[in-house]
Parts: C-alpha cells; structure tokens; sequence
C-alpha cells in the first residue's frame, strides 16, 4: 500500500541551509518530492476499481429495477412510481448533507475519506441484497422496497461522495489526478457493463411468464399466428415466476460480492495525501458552503447543462428495457441489447478521452452527447427489426460514454477555476461533487417517477404479454422525442460555459505556482527546524 511522505530534509552546511541545484536550475529536493508524488500504475488501477460499485449497482437498478417492480414483485405502476421518485428524492437530499460532513471530518490515520468508504460498504451491501427480494407479506410490499430503496440510495451516498472528492486528494500533481481519473473513466465504464451482464444475463435466462391480454388476443386474429400467445410453458406462472425471482436474488449476491471486493482493494492500494503546508481554515458551514458553491458560475453552468443532458439518458436509461420488450417486441433479447450499449460505450471511452484532449472539452460535450440524437429518432421510427436494433444500440453507446465520462473530466477543471479565485478556502471538495451528485440523481429520481407513473396513465398492464397502444406511444415518447429535447436544451446551456481550453490550461499553471510555493516553505520550514 502506497504511504504518503513527508517533508525531505537537507544536510546543512550553514543557519540557514542551501539546497543543492541539478544542472538545469531546478532543486534536487523539488524534484525528489515530485518523484514521490508519481502514482504507480497499481495505485491508479485501485482507486479506478473504487468507483466499480456504484456504476454496477447503478446500471443493474436503472436497467431492471422498474421491470422487477412491475413484473416480479408485481407492484401497482403508481406504487412503483413512488418507490422510484420518493427513492432517488431522498438520495439526492442525502447528498450535500453527506458532503457536508465529510467536509468537516476530522483526518485519520486513514485518512478523511477512506473511514467513510469502509463502515457504509457492509450495510450498503445488505440493503441492496434486500431490495431485490420479494417480501412474503403482500401488504407490505410498498413499504419494504420503500425502506430498504431509501437506505441502500444513503449508504452509498456515504460510499460515493468520499470517493469521488478523493480525485482531489491522491496526488498533488495534475497530471496525476487526470491519469488516475482517466483509469477511473474506463474502469467504471466497464461496471456498467459488468453490472449489466449479471444483472442482465442470470435475470434473461429466466424471464417472468407474460399473461395473455385482450390485445394479443386482438394481435393474433389480425395476423392469423396463435403462436403469438407463446407455449403453454410460458405461462406456468407460479414455477417459472419463482425461478425469476432466485435468479435476481443470485445476481445480486454475485453483485454485493463484487463491491465488497472492489472496497477493499481501494482501500489497500489508495492513500489519501493531506493537505500539508497550507494554513488550516475553519470548517466551512453548510450554508457558507453552499453559497460558495452555488456562487461559482462556471460551476452552475455546468450542472446546468449536465443535469438536462443526464436527464436525457436517464430517462432513456430507465424505459428501454420495457422499450424492447413491448414497443420493439424483443422480449427474449432486451438484456443482450443493453449490453451491446454498454460493450459499444466502454469500447468508446478511449476514443473520447483522446477525442477530448486532442479538440477540447466543450468540442466533446457538443459533438459526443448530439451523436445520440438521430439514434434516438431513428429507433422509434423504423419497424420492429432485430439487425437493426442491435446497429442502433451499438451507435448509441458511442453516444452514452461521452455522456459518462464529460462531466467527471470537467468538475475538476471548475474546482481548479474555484481554488485560484479562492485560495484561502479549502476543504470545499466533498461539497462539488455532492452538490452536482444531487442534480443528476434529483433528476434520475423525477425521470423514473415522471415515467412510471405516464405508464400508469396509458394503462399499462402488469406482466401482460402486449400493452396498449397508449402504452407503445408513451414508451416512445420517453426514448426519443422528450431526451432529444432535453439534450438540445442542455446543450444550449453549454455555449455560455466560460472555461475554455486556455483558462483552463492557464488555471492549471496557478495551480501548479501555488502548489510550488507551498512545497518550498514546508521544506524551509522542516529545513530550519533541523538546524535548531
């Protein structure tokens, strides 16, 4: 495990002590401190694989937790939609307060953040396990999932937000953070494959019987084809109800397994640096922080156009599935589908990371999100066909990395753009990214109420093997026409977004003066403390 240095310490030959120069004017000591500094290609992948829980959690819920509600735990839509919204309602409220405190704890032998991403892991671990078990009380239903729903959004809250300040805190060197943050990126892209294909793959092998309605009744006689109604097979409800359920309960063992063991890896191979030789500021309070923040244009800006953009895929993100399943017909290849996405999305970040260094962060942003758009259009107006749907998914993932990976490369340039106008005020970290965490899960939580419950109005039926037409032409409204506009005025947002590649080159090289400074008088000072 990697271990932070301290201050190095010079052979004195006068009071006050001169340091050797290297050649080329630069001071041996500089050098040996940034050398130190270096993360190893280890410590890179272990903070990486830190952030795998919460994308395969996150994919395996946004995916299928709708469809297990309506058609496994065979909730009322409405009862969903208040799981789903009262859900990520409260998870997006914990965010800030969780900010909050992390930003005034105290530092400890392991750190500020890694006490938080150690005691929340067992108990998120078995919330989450809970959520995908079907409780034996059928009036209990709506406050089970409820309780255990709000409690697994708040402990990884506590897991998430440490850790994603955490990029601030395992190097002081730029250049560092980007790399790791880059591992971070393809990482986390690949748990989102990871948690849709175990979610996706156990679940698919056993797909809960559908119950013929009066519209596949109505479907066969205008096609002439009984076999439309399926086996008899397919309808021993009981028997192949129960199998679906086992197989989301071994998924999501195989999924808690997985985050413990990515927890403790981050935990073995990460050290968080501490601020040293700075003056420690009084804890910022959580209207001061607040209003710093939200005072931050740059960062408002941001969120802003982010939050109308992540609007788009989640709403997107949270009705495919049933999507493919009732509107494209494809109810034995949905989950092979939403992987393709995300296959097609991690097999992407390379290219945008290059893409976004190459041509600039706001080029990304514009040409990376609209790529989606004619995708979106295109899926909902072409006839049901299998090749195709595939092709469309493939393209669309293209589009779905660089909405993954934009906004987590961009919050540290506006945090930068914050400490040079406010180098006085520190700690503030935790307090960005729980603040921008809040918006997108805000909006996630209003996207899955929003749609639950327009499902709910059409009159969707539950497990039916064909939904109404009102139910069709909800689902492709909600894939298409309402994130495309979401999209174009998220993207709009983004014209007035001030940090361009010059500031934010030039905020880096402030950042880097300062950060010097810092180092020269906490050697000067450990320096002359030797000498007396």
């Amino acid at each position: 495990m990697a271990r932070g240095e301290g201050a190095e310490q010079y052979a004195v030959t006068s009071l006050l002590p001169v340091k050797p120069l290297s050649a080329n004017g630069f001071k041996l000591g500089k050098m040996r401190d940034q050398k130190r500094q270096k993360l190893t290609v280890w410590n890179k992948l272990c903070y990486a694989i830190g952030g795998a829980p919460y994308q395969i959690t996150g994919s395996a819920l946004g995916f299928f937790l709708q469809i297990y509600l309506l058609d496994v735990a065979q909730l009322d839509p409405f009862d969903a939609c208040i799981i789903l919204f009262v859900g990520r309602a409260w998870d997006a409220v914990t965010d800030p307060t969780v900010g909050f405190l992390v930003s005034r704890t105290k530092w400890t032998r392991f750190g500020r953040m890694m006490p938080w991403i150690l005691i929340s892991t067992p108990f998120a671990v078995l919330t989450y396990f809970l959520i995908w078990c079907v409780p034996p009380v059928e009036e209990g239903k709506l406050l089970w999932y409820m309780v255990f729903y709000c409690l697994f959004q708040s402990l990884q809250t506590c897991f998430h937000v440490p850790y994603s300040s955490l990029t601030m805190f395992i190097s002081k060197e730029q250049k560092e953070r980007d790399s790791a943050t880059a591992y971070r990126m393809t990482v986390e892209v690949l748990g989102t494959v990871v948690g849709t294909a175990i979610q996706g793959q156990i679940v698919g092998g056993a797909t809960a019987p559908c119950i013929p309605t009066e519209y596949d009744v109505l479907d066969v006689l205008d096609n002439g084809n009984s076999s439309e109604l399926g086996s008899g097979d397919d309808f021993s409800d009981d028997n192949a109800l129960d199998k679906t359920k086992r197989a989301y309960i071994i998924a999501s063992a195989v999924i808690c397994a997985i985050y413990v063991l990515c927890a403790a890896i981050l935990f073995l191979g990460v050290t968080e640096k501490e601020e040293s030789g700075r003056i420690k500021s009084e804890p910022l309070t959580f209207w001061r922080g607040l209003t710093l923040v939200m005072g931050h244009r740059p960062y408002v800006i941001l969120v802003m156009g982010f939050l109308f953009t992540s609007l788009a895929f989640m709403l997107l993100e949270g009705n495919f599935a049933l999507f493919i399943t009732y509107a494209l017909g494809h109810r034995n290849d949905f989950q092979n589908i939403l992987l393709v996405i995300m296959l097609s999305g991690s097999v992407s970040i390379p290219f945008w990371q290059w893409f976004l260094t190459r041509f600039g962060k706001k080029t990304a942003v514009y040409i990376g999100i609209s790529w989606a758009v004619p995708f979106m259009i295109l899926i909902v107006c072409i006839e049901s066909n299998l090749i195709i749907s595939y092709m469309v998914s493939v393209a669309a993932g293209v589009s779905v990395a660089a909405a993954f990976l934009l906004p987590w490369s961009m919050l540290p340039d506006v945090v930068d753009d914050f400490k040079v106008k406010n180098p006085d005020i520190h700690g503030h970290e935790a307090i960005f990214y729980s603040y921008y965490v809040f918006f997108t899960k805000f909006a996630s939580g209003v996207s899955l109420g929003v749609s639950t419950l327009s499902l709910d109005f059409a009159g969707y039926i539950t497990r039916g093997c064909s939904q109404p037409k009102a139910v069709t032409l909800t689902l492709k409204m909600l894939v298409s026409p309402v994130p495309v506009a979401l999209i174009a005025l998220g993207l709009l947002i983004f014209k007035t977004y001030p940090i361009t590649e010059e500031r934010r080159q030039g905020n880096r090289k402030l950042l880097q003066e300062m950060l010097d400074a810092e180092q020269d008088s906490e050697s000067d000072s450990a320096e002359l403390g030797s000498v007396v």
